[in-house]
């Protein structure tokens, strides 16, 4: 015996409902007319073990009939009925719950194939078989029979097709598939032009999430490595999903580190008339305005502990109490969430509800720094002068010789790029707003090389020697405060300041530095004194310490 024949053949098994009209006839003349459940046993090709029938009390004895004409033309089939009650076949709640109960009771086996018979029942149980077919409830390929055409439409067998619901293999639908993918995967990539295949991957896990989740997205990475433009992204990819479908709501974005007290619970959750100070009427609030959408928390790390537990509350209980109100209100949104901070470290450090990051850490990627995708940075120069052309209506181009001069910087040790792809962009605005012809030469490209190591130099560096050699009597650390007063302060204020003062204002604003909202610098500066004061605004006593010496944190950042 060959190998192929001692491998068992699967058992094929047939579900359907009872054809009153078509399976219908009592005398010898039903033999002369096709009737489906009939005809299903009547192909040499088409093998079936089991006929599985669903029938009402009241069509009993056709149904006997039926089993007993299969037993006649197919001895091996086994039929088997199943009796339904359906008040209204015509009613979807009433079929579609009959036809639910059936196959979530029905025993499926491994070793058999299973077929739905689509030709008898109404047109109501027909959809509810292939929502139920779809959905993953019932294993089983589609199979339609019908009478053979004119002139034989006498024949009893008559003809069938089975129907693949994979379309995955039909050639010309894969076609079509693979191409509005790839039209989804430009929509993706539109801004997010890559070569890196760390980040092609990246992106292609994030558009399967996009189009398959609505679970809360978290995008972690440093300041400038495009979280907030991929967030723009993934929102039009889900709406161009949606056309046709069901509506999507708004997109609606928020930067965190811009929200402080009453004000971030007012602008996140809304506030009736009167509930603070100030408050003279109501406001919606943008979990309220992201309702069927999404919403984007950028810098999520910088919301305060009281508002990430009310935004906990919203995202499970789906629902939340406006400020100074009794009224729940009830949102549906997915959330999206950026940060430059380690979400766990600041869970550890006290700084982030554990709860919050665990609901929010469903889908979290790391987003890689430009320095990380250095291959890529030639295109994003090409994309940057196409943008900045379209902006402007202008053609702006490199001279080949200054192309080459400035790919070679930008893709040196020396060019760190600390403001990822955000300090190429302002390269490249600089570079096309300054040159001449809209023609970047060498000059122009020298000149912005200058400016980039100039932004980027560290205390450290020519400068800070330079600053020494200039104040010899200065100790290192005071040195160091020099130079770090000399970026903001003019030399008449610098040399105002007592020593005490100058160290301790260039230490401070060397944190301001280090942390990306006023809030989370004075977290740092005042961690320990805060418990002693009445109120714990750090981010106020920063803002009035800095106001002493005519400087403003967001300046300072600048």
């Amino acid at each position: 015996m060959s190998k192929n024949n001692m491998i068992k053949r699967h058992k094929t098994a047939v579900i359907g409902f009872l054809g009153t009209t078509l399976d219908n006839g009592f005398n010898d003349k039903r033999w002369q007319r096709w009737r489906p459940s009939v005809s299903l046993c009547l192909h040499d090709d088409l093998l079936v073990d089991e006929l599985h029938i669903l029938y009402s009390k009241r069509d009993k004895r056709l149904f006997n009939v039926i089993v007993d004409d299969v037993a006649q033309v197919s001895a091996d089939t086994k039929v088997i009925g199943h009796r339904v009650t359906l008040a209204s076949p015509w009613d979807f709640a009433d079929v579609y719950a009959e036809l639910y109960d059936f196959v979530t009771g029905f025993a499926f086996r491994e070793d058999t194939d299973y077929l739905l018979h689509l030709t008898t029942g109404t047109h109501v149980a027909q959809i509810c078989w292939f929502l139920l077919v779809e959905a993953g409830f019932l294993p089983a390929d589609l199979i339609q029979t019908s009478p053979c055409p004119k002139p034989d439409q006498t024949d009893p067998q008559g003809r069938y097709q089975i129907i693949d619901l994979d379309v995955s293999r039909y050639d010309s639908l894969r076609a079509r598939f693979e191409a509005e993918k790839a039209q989804h995967w430009q929509t993706l990539q539109a801004n997010l032009v890559t070569q890196n295949a760390a980040y092609q991957q990246l992106i292609a896990d994030i558009e399967k999430v996009a189009t398959r989740s609505n679970a809360p997205i978290l995008l972690m990475g440093a300041t400038g490595a495009g979280k907030s433009q991929l967030a723009t992204q993934i929102y039009a990819l889900k709406k161009n999903k949606a056309k046709n479908k069901q509506a999507i709501g708004a997109f609606v974005e928020v930067n965190c580190a811009t929200l402080r007290g009453d004000t971030a619970m007012s602008v996140l959750f809304g506030h009736v008339k009167g509930a603070f100070t100030g408050a003279a009427s109501s406001r919606e609030g943008l979990l309220k305005s992201a309702d069927g959408g999404l919403l984007f928390l950028d810098e999520i790390g910088e919301l305060g502990l009281d508002e990430q537990a009310m935004l906990l509350t919203a995202l499970e209980a789906q629902r939340f109490y406006p400020l100074g109100s009794d009224t729940p209100i009830d949102v549906s949104f997915q959330l999206m969430a950026g940060t430059n901070k380690d979400l766990r470290q600041a869970v550890a450090d006290g700084e982030f509800r554990a709860d919050l990051f665990a609901r929010l850490n469903t889908w979290t990627f790391f987003l890689p720094s430009l320095k990380d995708r250095i291959e890529d940075l030639p295109a994003n120069i090409d994309y940057e002068l196409a943008r900045l052309g379209s902006e402007q209506q202008y053609q702006y181009r490199f001279e080949p010789a200054a192309r080459a001069y400035f790919e070679a910087f930008a893709t040196s040790s020396e060019a760190t790029w600390q403001g990822n792809f955000r300090d190429l962009s302002a390269s490249m605005t600089r570079l096309t707003t300054l040159c001449e012809g809209k023609v970047i030469r060498m000059p122009d490209v020298k000149a912005e090389i200058t400016r980039l190591k100039h932004l980027w130099a560290l205390p450290n560096s020519a400068q800070h020697q330079a600053d020494k050699a200039y104040a010899p009597n200065l100790t290192e650390q005071q040195a160091h405060a020099h130079t770090v007063l000399s970026r903001h302060l003019s030399s008449d204020d610098k040399d105002a300041l007592d020593p005490f003062d100058a160290v301790q204002l260039a230490y401070v604003i060397e944190v301001c530095y280090q942390h990306s909202s006023q809030a989370a610098a004075g977290r740092y500066l005042y961690a320990n004194s805060r418990t002693q004061l009445k109120s714990n605004n750090d981010s106020d006593r920063l803002r009035k310490y800095l106001i002493k010496f005519g400087l403003r944190f967001d300046e300072l950042k600048q």
